[in-house]
């Protein structure tokens, strides 16, 4: 039997990706889950299909960056279940575009999701983590946190926000047996890139002199998908933290984030700008 076994994890951003690959695995390990998302009808899908009797998995369709939506699921589930064993944060999304055309209200929705709803969610699951004397948070963040790039600058702050917020908390619960824990993923082959790239044709209505920029970094982007990991790649590490008697504070997630963040630490400051500088293919 699994250690995970009967320990109740609440999963944000459930409903595909991340969240849903985090779900799967953790509900062959025997946990109970609530799984929470917008999309209601895929969330229902995929908690019935993880277990048709519903005994261990609870769907909660939820928009986190709505104070009464994260009350009430927070008071669901422990109506449900009676306690709270970890929190995973995946919920999120990218907000691309050139930083000085991004609007501010799309700068400010992709703080509320990626960084806010984080604080507020946590901080409605910390008292009961502690009260109890243990548990975990679990943060999905990304290499990006540690690495900011041209034309990906809103998305990539809020990772950064996280990276700060993570190991803050991480310091303040960890008297009280309350762990919190840092995941950073690479590039992953899920919708989220599309996902991203959408929103920025969405945001921004004309790209001007930087047209030729943000399509010569698409390309690459599509190019870049051959060095994909896969969302179970995630999952498995987020499982080993749940697991881990003494978590580490950080991981990174596949091998080609750990070679990026290698880089940026080995790499004097220039020569990283230089590596990341916006460029158009000439001929």
């Amino acid at each position: 039997m699994s250690a995970l076994s009967g320990k109740v994890i609440m999963i944000t951003g459930a409903s595909s990706g991340i969240g849903e690959a985090t779900a799967r695995r953790l509900a062959q390990a025997g946990a109970t889950l609530v799984l929470t998302a917008r999309r209601a009808d895929r969330l229902e899908a995929l908690a019935r299909e993880l277990d048709p009797s519903r005994e261990r998995v609870m769907q909660v369709p939820a928009d986190v960056t709505v104070a009464a939506e994260r009350e009430a699921l927070v008071a669901i589930t422990l109506k449900r279940f009676g306690r709270i064993d970890a929190l995973i944060n995946n919920a999120g999304y990218g907000q691309r575009g050139p930083l000085e055309l991004v609007p501010m209200d799309a700068l400010r929705r992709n703080y509320e999701v990626n960084v806010f709803a984080v604080v507020a969610l946590s901080q409605k699951v910390a008292p009961h983590l502690r009260a109890q004397g243990h548990g975990r948070i679990i943060n999905i963040g990304s290499v990006a946190g540690r690495i900011a790039r041209p034309l990906t600058a809103v998305y990539d702050s809020t990772k950064h926000a996280l990276e700060g917020i993570t190991d803050g908390l991480r310091a303040e619960l960890a008297p009280f047996g309350v762990q919190v824990v840092m995941i950073r993923p690479g590039f992953i082959s899920t919708e989220f890139a599309d996902a991203a790239q959408a929103n920025a044709a969405e945001t921004v209505a004309d790209f001007g002199p930087y047209a030729p920029y943000v399509e010569n970094a698409q390309n690459d982007q599509t190019k870049l998908r051959s060095w994909a990991g896969t969302p179970d790649n995630v999952a498995r590490v987020v499982e080993k933290a749940l697991l881990a008697r003494r978590p580490g504070a950080h991981y990174a997630v596949p091998m080609h984030a750990r070679l990026f963040l290698f880089a940026r630490w080995l790499l004097p400051r220039r020569v990283l700008d230089f590596v990341l500088r916006l460029k158009v293919r000439k001929g």
